[in-house]
């Protein structure tokens, strides 16, 4: 039989390179380096030899590290365009990182590409466990009007392109990968005279997919170079871009909506999203560090950013250099999660590094014993602080001169430390210049035998180490008694309110006749006087029931009980895939409960609940747990916040929290990476990949179904689990439109469906292999069976996040806003300059800078980012919303014009009075430049 010529197949040679994940990233780099010393011989010796370095950049960047004398002849082989690199700078999980964090790795990876002589025009997605509902968009943005990728493709694609759309409506063009981005792997393995029997074995097996046209043939797999003997054969050899140009675009194309999580095609690997829960937790703090408070405020608040940029460079580095699909995920060795918290960990004391960079500017702008509170929102917010006060000023009053609503928490101790010395010098050697036992050093006073310091959180006034040291030293034989005392310091909550990406400085002053001051409010009022083991701030009520759950109650009349049960459940899978044991015993009653008052107040109250657990340790065993949580009401929000601690001794398990619905649901809502997505019950879930499909899915801002939504800390894994009545259409409204969804198991649940609809949201997984040869729920391995006892996430472990009942849609609800409100606090900074009360100190520039603060508004208008670019404000918006809307900014700015998502200005904004109005698709996302 004649075999297919080179119009039929072109060939691309290609490599999949993980960056770290059996091993850690230095070891598998050798082996890039060997990978690519060999590609870039063969690619000098052979005219033809063409090669793509799997859409990310980060290869050649560590490639060139090592081989820096070779960066010529990767500048000649792109520009030639026969090396193809980027657009990617890693290959990253595109649910286990924020919307932002996936446009900053576009934007680095095409502008390092584009150093190199350019980008790869192609948004290559090859080994994703699954692609976000905002992916079209995102590319679009970016210029990238193609993609390419392997897993999560529904059932309903039958051929090797469709038009994939978004949240938003943009639409690309998507060749899908059938048998993945190894499928001709094999294809020059053997002798040559087999060639052309292999070639046909190919086409047979490609050409349903393509009935038309050449068919793509991906020559590469993980970790390897393709043999150089591969363009004499008759065949086109090309770059994935190059096939695309000349493969065109077939008309008639299927268009798929939304998010790809189906299992129809390939395994999506759902359980990375709960292994190493940790690894999550610190990429979501790391990422708002950054994100949320360095970036913007740096840009706000600092009249020199030179330091800062160059910081928030590092930080950004790391993220997307954590984000990779086999780093956040925790799919990896041991080694190699050690060493991505560690990098996210420097991220995160980077940001931080440039918060406190911006809170010493802001606090030598504002007078000693004030309060600068900072607002990271760009809508005004009322909302709490926690400050330290002298116990003598417990008073709080804004710039108006009008009283700052505050409630006493805790007194802290004022004797920190006594300790006898026969030798006073040793005190030096506890002194680091100006702190002592994490204060810092006001005074000394010697008398009797006795050497006091007295030291403050915030001292004020001049200090000098040597005039201390000559105290110590001319103070004479012991044997000394040395006290550390801290001055009197009250801790308050205090209500402030403050304008958009603003400040408010805030005035301690005596209280008056020694009393903190109070609200009054009828909410203040219900919160006072609410019955024991009960919260209320007439917003929300909150009570605990016998066994530790929560029953709440909106201003609504939404009510919802039995909130907060956990369950616990083996699992004998691995990082990959959760899978239950056999005969799986679900515990989910507590041995006791115990409920204790922590505080009570018009502002914030705090009940403690305890709950003790009996879980199986192993098949003859069991351990003694205790979970508390923290239940935790604050005046204004119409949500609880609730965050728990235990101390995990049990391996191979699961636990999950329940929050039952107060009305029947087919369907959950889920916010993550820029959108809005409905996901159905497990009706009709799609099989076929190589695992069995369970209806757990990711969610990043909040989680929602049935009247209750939990705004959640950190991107969690969650269940809609339908309960034994058929469930009615839920009232929840808007969303964006999903594929792949559908029925399913309950994921383990083997004690039956509850009795009415539940939420449920995975705590933590844990597991002891990378992935097992055997795994009840996955056909094939997903990688070797390494041993991964830190998988097993042992010792203290803790989670956060609130919950509210509602009635409505989800958009009516607010739940984008809430979500922030919940995920970003107010910073505080305590002030330490000259300038008097409500001034800016002998600096103008905060002042100055303050003006240069946009007000963004419009419904369920957000503002993903903000930062310095080129001397201008750049701000990046999203439409969190199910209709169309409009974005209005308000701000201190003479120009303004859009801009992709690289920062390229694409078209002029009217300016009038200072405000910009935009008008904005559902789920539409802008990038905003503002100037003078």
């Amino acid at each position: 039989m004649h075999f297919e010529t080179s119009h039929d197949i072109v060939v691309v040679p290609h490599t999949h390179w993980d960056r770290e994940w059996y091993l850690p990233f230095q070891r598998f780099r050798m082996g890039l380096v060997r990978m690519l010393d060999e590609v870039l011989d063969f690619m000098a010796a052979d005219p033809l030899y063409r090669f793509t370095v799997d859409g990310q950049l980060a290869a050649v960047e560590d490639y060139l590290e090592i081989r820096p004398e070779r960066r010529d002849d990767v500048r000649r082989f792109v520009e030639e365009g026969r090396l193809a690199v980027g657009p990617w700078m890693i290959l990253a999980d595109e649910f286990l990182c924020s919307g932002e964090t996936l446009i900053r790795n576009l934007e680095y990876g095409m502008r390092g590409a584009a150093a190199l002589g350019g980008a790869m025009r192609v948004g290559y997605l090859p080994d994703q466990f699954g692609h976000c509902a905002q992916m079209p968009q995102i590319l679009s943005l970016a210029g990238l009007r193609h993609a390419c990728l392997w897993r999560g493709v529904p059932a309903s694609v039958r051929r090797d392109a469709f038009a994939w759309t978004g949240a938003d409506g943009s639409t690309v063009v998507t060749r899908y990968l059938p048998g993945g981005y190894g499928n001709a792997v094999a294809l020059f393995s053997g002798p040559a005279e087999g060639l052309p029997d292999r070639l046909s074995a190919f086409a047979a097996s490609m050409r349903p997919w393509r009935p038309d046209g050449p068919m793509l043939a991906m020559y590469g797999a993980d970790h390897s170079a393709p043999a150089a003997e591969i363009t004499g054969h008759g065949l086109r050899v090309a770059t994935l871009e190059e096939y695309l140009e000349l493969a065109g675009v077939p008309s008639g194309l299927p268009e798929i909506h939304g998010e790809l999580r189906s299992h129809a095609r390939a395994n999506i690997l759902p359980g990375v999203v709960s292994a190493r829960v940790p690894l999550k937790q610190a990429m979501a703090r790391a990422e708002r560090v950054v994100i949320r408070y360095a970036e913007p405020l740096s840009a706000l608040w600092l009249a020199d950013r030179t330091a800062s940029a160059r910081l928030l460079e590092l930080a950004w580095r790391r993220l997307i250099a954590c984000s990779g699909h086999d780093s956040v995920t925790g799919c990896g060795a041991d080694e190699t999660a050690q060493q991505v918290a560690a990098r996210i960990a420097e991220a995160e004391q980077i940001g931080q590094a440039v918060v406190d960079l911006v809170s010493a500017t802001l606090a030598a702008q504002a007078p000693r014993g004030s309060l600068v509170v900072v607002n990271p929102s760009p809508f005004e917010r009322t909302a709490l602080v926690l400050a330290d006060l002298p116990e003598h000023r417990t008073r709080l009053t804004d710039a108006s001169g009008g009283a700052v609503a505050v409630q006493r928490l805790e007194h802290a101790p004022t004797l920190l430390d006594e300790t006898v010395m026969d030798d006073l010098s040793q005190l030096l050697g506890r002194v680091h210049e100006r702190e002592l036992f994490g204060h810092e050093i006001v005074s000394w006073e010697t008398g009797k035998g006795v050497f006091t310091i007295t030291v403050s959180r915030h001292a004020p006034g001049d200090y000098a180490y040597e005039d201390l040291r000559r105290a110590i030293l001319g103070a004479g034989p012991g044997p000394w008694r040395v006290r550390t005392l801290a001055e009197p310091v009250v801790t308050v909550a205090a209500q402030v309110t403050v304008p958009p990406l603003g400040r408010s400085v805030l005035t301690a002053e005596p209280a008056l006749g020694g009393l903190v001051p109070l609200t009054r409010t009828p909410e203040a009022v219900a919160a006072l006087f609410a019955p024991e083991g009960t919260l209320d701030n007439g917003l929300l009520r909150v009570t605990v029931a016998e066994d530790g759950t929560l029953s709440l109650r909106g201003r609504d009349g939404t009510e919802a009980h039995g909130v907060g049960r956990i369950s616990h459940g083996g699992d004998i899978g691995d990082t990959y895939n959760y899978a239950p044991p056999p005969g799986d015993l679900i515990v989910d009653r507590p041995a006791y409960v115990k409920v204790e008052e922590i505080c009570r107040g018009p502002l914030v109250s705090v009940l403690e609940v305890s709950r003790s657990y009996e879980w199986p340790a192993d098949a003859a065993a069991t351990v003694s747990t205790v979970v508390t949580t923290r239940v935790e009401l604050r005046a204004g929000e119409p949500f609880v916040r609730c965050e728990l601690d235990l101390d995990v001794h049990c391996r191979d398990h699961r636990l999950r929290w329940h929050a039952p619905l107060p009305r029947p649901a087919s369907e959950s809502i889920a916010e993550g990476q820029f959108a809005v997505v409905r996901r159905g019950c497990p009706d009709g879930m799609e099989s076929g990949g190589g695992e069995r499909p369970i209806p757990t899915f990711p969610a990043e801002g909040f989680v929602a179904a049935g009247g209750v939504a939990v705004l959640l800390d950190h991107v969690t894994e969650y269940e809609l689990l339908p309960g034994r009545v058929p469930p009615a259409v839920s009232a929840d409204g808007g969303g964006a439109a999903d594929t792949g969804i559908g029925r399913g198991e309950s994921a383990g649940e083997t004690s039956g469906a509850p009795e009415r609809a539940e939420l449920a949201l995975t705590l933590m997984r844990s597991v002891g292999y990378l992935s097992r040869n055997q795994n009840p729920y996955r056909d094939e391995p997903a990688g070797p069976q390494l041993a991964t006892p830190a998988a097993q996430c042992q010792g203290p472990f803790s989670a956060r996040f609130a919950v509210l009942p509602y009635a409505g849609g989800w958009d009516e609800a607010r739940l984008p806003r809430l979500a922030e409100e919940f995920r970003q606090d107010l910073l505080a900074v305590p002030g330490s300059g000259t300038a008097t009360a409500g001034g800016t100190g002998d600096r103008p520039d905060a002042a100055a800078l303050s003006r240069r603060a946009p007000a963004v508004s419009g419904d369920g208008v957000m503002m993903a980012a903000l930062r310095e670019r080129d001397g201008r404000l750049e701000i990046r918006l999203v439409a969190e919303h199910p209709k169309a809307t409009e974005a209005v900014v308000t701000g201190n700015f003479t120009a303004a014009c859009l801009a992709d998502a690289l920062g390229s200005p694409t078209a002029t904004l009217e300016v009038s009075a200072g405000r910009v109005r935009l008008p904005l698709r559902p789920f539409e996302i802008v990038t905003v430049h503002l100037w003078d």
